[in-house]
Parts: C-alpha cells; sequence; structure tokens
C-alpha cells in the first residue's frame, strides 16, 4: 500500500514539473514575439515624407483590457459605444515646432487650392513656463493662412485692412454687423420696478436673446461698482456643490455668488492633480467675466473682486448653521468651511489675514421661476474618472454623430459648443460637463458660460484636448475667428487688453504675468488648429459665417 501511495506522488510531482515547464515556455515565446507583433501593426503606417498616416488605426495592445475598460466608460452622447468608433483619436498640440518644421509645412501649401496638405502630427511637449515670457508672438503657419485666405476672398478677409485699427473700434464694427437685440425676457417686458431701477434690475430686463448685455449697456459696470461698495446686508449658505459658495444680498436688494479665495495668484495647479479634485479659484472667475467680454460673447454674468471682513460682514450675518463653521485657527486668522458635498471641512477650512478674505462675487441672473433655465450636457464632456476617458477622447467619430441629433443638426447650436470650448482653452478650464440656456428663448440663443473657477490654473500648459470640437468638427464662427485674428496680428494683444480691463477692479491684480503670457500663446494655437483644419478642407466649410 505504502509503495502505490510513493508512486502516486511521483507522477503527481512529475505532472507538476511538466505544466510549469510548458508555462514557462509559452510566456517566453510570447514576449519574445512581442517586437514582430508591434512590427506587423505599425508596417506601412508611413507615407513617404515619413509622416504617420491616421487613415488606419493603429492597433492597441492589451486590447482586450482597453475594451473592456470602454465598456464601463461614461459616454456623453447616447447611442453611442466605442465600438462604432472609426479610429482612436489623435490630440494635436501645436506646441514648440521647430523654425524648420514650420517652413517646411507652411512652403507645402498651395496658394491656388483651398484643400491643403495632411497635416503633421504634433509634439506632446508643452513649453516650459520660465520660457513664456520669450515666446515668439507669431507663426508661420497662421501668417501663411491669413495670407491665403486674404488672397482667395480679400472682401471677407481684409487682414491688413484692420491690422491698425483699435481693438475697441474694430468690436465696434463686428457688433455692427453680428450683434442685434432680439426678444428680452417675456417677465420684463412690461415690468415696472419703480421709478428708479437699481442697477442689477436694468442688468436682468437688458438680458435677451443674443447675449446677457449689450456691449454698451451702462449697467454692466454700473453693477460692478455696486457688488465692490455696497453693504452686504445678508449671508445664505448655497446648498449643494463640491465646494464653499455663499449668496449675497446688498443694501439694494441685488443678490451675488461669493467664492472665497482659496490661492494665492502664484499658486498653480499641481501636474498630478485631475481636473475635478483641484479648488476653484475666485481670480478665474474675475479674469473669465474680462475675457468673455474683450471677446464680445457677453456669456459671463459680472463679476468683481473685493474684501470682507469675516467677523463684521459674514459671521455677523450668518445663519446658525454657518456661523458654528467658524473657528480662530492656531495662526489666530478667523476661518469657516461651511457645508457642502467634499470640500467643507476643518481640513479645507477658508482662512482670512486675520479678518479679511478676499473672494469673486457674480451677480444673480434673474430667478428661475420667472425665467427657467434648462441645463444641457455638453456632447464634449469628460468622464470624471481617474480610470476612464470619454468617447470623444478615444474615438474622432463624434462630431458627426452629434450633428445627427437635434439642437446640433440645425441653428447656432454646434458653433456655440464650439465658442465656449475655445473660451475654455483660453482660461484652460477642463470643467465644462453641463451648460445652461434660457427657456424662453428656445434652442436658437446663446449659451451661458458660468462656473469658470477650474480655470487660470497652469499658466505653461495648453490642455489641447479641450480644442477637440475644433479638432473633430473642424468649425469655427467667422466673428470669433476675425476676432482671434486680430488680437493675433495687434497691435494690442489678448494679454494687453485683458491688464487694461481687469486694473479696474479693486483687488487688481488678478492674474500674474505668466498667465497673461498665456493667453497670447494660447491665441496662436487655436488658429493654428483652424490652419490645419483649412489644409484638409475647404476654408467655407471650416470658417463659417452665420452673422452671430
Amino acid at each position: 500500500m505504502s509503495v502505490c501511495v510513493d508512486n502516486m506522488k511521483l507522477k503527481i510531482r512529475a505532472a507538476i514539473l511538466v505544466c510549469g515547464a510548458l508555462s514557462f515556455c509559452a510566456i517566453f515565446l510570447t514576449f519574445h514575439q512581442l517586437p514582430t507583433l508591434h512590427d506587423k501593426r505599425t508596417r506601412n503606417l508611413d507615407t513617404q515624407d515619413g509622416r504617420r498616416s491616421f487613415e488606419e488605426p493603429v492597433e492597441m495592445p492589451h486590447i482586450f483590457t482597453f475594451r473592456k475598460r470602454l465598456n464601463k466608460s461614461n459616454y456623453t452622447s447616447e447611442n453611442i459605444s466605442p465600438e462604432m468608433g472609426k479610429r482612436p483619436l489623435e490630440i494635436k498640440n501645436l506646441a514648440n515646432e521647430t523654425n524648420e518644421d514650420i517652413k517646411d509645412q507652411s512652403d507645402s501649401i498651395n496658394l491656388e487650392n483651398p484643400h491643403f496638405d495632411q497635416p503633421n502630427q504634433r509634439s506632446l511637449k508643452q513649453p516650459d513656463t520660465d520660457a513664456v515670457d520669450n515666446l515668439n508672438v507669431t507663426n508661420e503657419y497662421v501668417d501663411k493662412m491669413l495670407h491665403t485666405l486674404q488672397t482667395s476672398n480679400g472682401l471677407k478677409f481684409n487682414f491688413e485692412k484692420t491690422k491698425y485699427v483699435p481693438y475697441k473700434n474694430f468690436l465696434k464694427l463686428q457688433s455692427k454687423r453680428t450683434r442685434r437685440k432680439g426678444m428680452g425676457l417675456p417677465i420684463y417686458i412690461n415690468y415696472n420696478g419703480g421709478p428708479v431701477l437699481a442697477n442689477w434690475e436694468k442688468f436682468h430686463k437688458g438680458i435677451h436673446q443674443f447675449g446677457l448685455y449689450m456691449d454698451d449697456d451702462p449697467a454692466v459696470d454700473g453693477i460692478m461698482e455696486d457688488m465692490s461698495t455696497q453693504q452686504i446686508i445678508d449671508i445664505e449658505l448655497k446648498e449643494g456643490g463640491t465646494q464653499l459658495k455663499l449668496m449675497i444680498t446688498f443694501s439694494d436688494e441685488g443678490q451675488s455668488l461669493f467664492k472665497p479665495m482659496r490661492y494665492p495668484r502664484d499658486q498653480e495647479t499641481l501636474p498630478d492633480h485631475f481636473y475635478f479634485v483641484d479648488f476653484e479659484r475666485h481670480n478665474a472667475e474675475i479674469a473669465a467675466f474680462h475675457l468673455d467680454r474683450i471677446l464680445g460673447f457677453y456669456r459671463v454674468p459680472p463679476t468683481v473682486g473685493r474684501e470682507v471682513n469675516l467677523t463684521g460682514e459674514i459671521k455677523m450675518l450668518a445663519e446658525p448653521k454657518l456661523r458654528r463653521t467658524f473657528f480662530i485657527s492656531p495662526a489666530n486668522n478667523v476661518c469657516f468651511h461651511g457645508t457642502c458635498s467634499y470640500y467643507c471641512d476643518t481640513g479645507h477650512a477658508v482662512c482670512g489675514h486675520p479678518v479679511m478674505l478676499e473672494g469673486s462675487f457674480a451677480t444673480f441672473l434673474p430667478p428661475e421661476r420667472v425665467a427657467p433655465r434648462k441645463t444641457w450636457r455638453n456632447p464634449w464632456k469628460r468622464s470624471y474618472s481617474k480610470h476612464r476617458k470619454a468617447y470623444w477622447e478615444l474615438y474622432d467619430d463624434l462630431c458627426g454623430r452629434v450633428q445627427e441629433k437635434e439642437p446640433f443638426s440645425s441653428g447656432r447650436r454646434l458653433l456655440d459648443v464650439i465658442d465656449m470650448h475655445i473660451f475654455d482653452f483660453l482660461t484652460g478650464n477642463m470643467d465644462r460637463h453641463h451648460y445652461e440656456t434660457f427657456t424662453d428663448f428656445g434652442n436658437e440663443t446663446f449659451l451661458l458660460h458660468l462656473d469658470n473657477g477650474r480655470g487660470f490654473g497652469r499658466s505653461g500648459h495648453d490642455e489641447m484636448s479641450i480644442l477637440a470640437p475644433v479638432f473633430q468638427c473642424c468649425m469655427i464662427r467667422y466673428s470669433t475667428f476675425t476676432k482671434l485674428v486680430k488680437l493675433y496680428l495687434g497691435p494690442e494683444k489678448l494679454s494687453m487688453l485683458m491688464r487694461d480691463s481687469m486694473k479696474k477692479d479693486r483687488v487688481n491684480p488678478i492674474l500674474n504675468e505668466k498667465h497673461t503670457h498665456a493667453l497670447d500663446r494660447r491665441v496662436i494655437k487655436i488658429l493654428t488648429a483652424v490652419h490645419d483644419c483649412i489644409r484638409t478642407n475647404p476654408y467655407t466649410d471650416v470658417i463659417i459665417d452665420d452673422f452671430f
């Protein structure tokens, strides 16, 4: 009996050794074959000039794991699955090309034919933040494109004529052509608030179908002055959201949304932080309003900076629930944290110096009970996940699918979304998951650019994925394009106009010089993206004039 048992043990050991040897051989052969498999995947993908063709999808290693993650992704459009995609998206980054590369590609443009050569894939390297001041303010790509457009249609693209026109005058010329005052909010048609209207009432009454205000509306400057100087008479904690916000009421009964200062001007977002975990910046809200006004969009509510006394203006007027969150820090500063979803605890408290705290004040829009708004999901919304990407980050066919559905299949909506992403690219805001419109105006109206606090976080990094709608749709509004061209040609650059506009604010400087210089750099990158689209499409299909 013992002999049989010993024989059985020997057989089991022998079987284990054989299986182990076979497994080792299989693993060795698999890894040995990987370079060959990779060569087969990438074979014939290089063109004669050494550039990789994007006409064929490149198979990804670990494809089964990749698909498994895709099936769990939070897609931003209904009835879209990753299996329906055409090819992986290659986001083009236009930073830091050499002069030789620029010259080679510029020389390849055919001035006689609006169909240009296939663009190169760009390097993903970002410019050094220490070299921001030394960046060239011109670009041969853009110069060649402007020359071609002016040659093709000098009446519509007469850049030489407007080159030396002051930007404010240029914007007025644009407004005569594109801006028109549509219908106002129905609730205010017969509104009579008394013999003298407060500035916030004038602002609400002036909201119309094509913008929050007209370019020459005096109520805007008036409401900014009121928010900067008027006495605060009531404080209310804004429920919901991930971060602390307060609803402020002034002595004229106007209201604003207060966001406290979290970061000093020079503190930038850490590279390892996701866009959805960063604190909102009060100065980004202020700068976004000035940028919106300079671009002539008029889609951001008036926003100003102001210092408040935490004990004399906030705690004294706060409701008990909010007052209980006040405390004195070990550095003898007055702090509080309020209540919200994530960042409202002692470890994320907001502190004064010792009692004064800076913040942004954005004027309230009319209450939704009198001017209802509709919230729309942004088709280019991100996944808000550490592990998954959104559909458009992996496949570049989302634009065509979006255009098959209302309200993108007709009207102005798609160009408005592209405008919104151009605006967000200039500020560096990756947190545009939804947008709103006034319900009374239907679909033929502007988009509200609210919640801009996650902009201006990294001055040396240009997040090219924000421009995905421009790359994927190859479209830009004519009025937006001409404004960017004017800001590129000067003589007044966007950085100069922003400094001049923001210097009137009481907490100026709003942005440091690295962020203002970044605006000029990003204007060039937007125009270079348009250049790439024009190289493969007729310019009439890329630059769309819808008279807005």
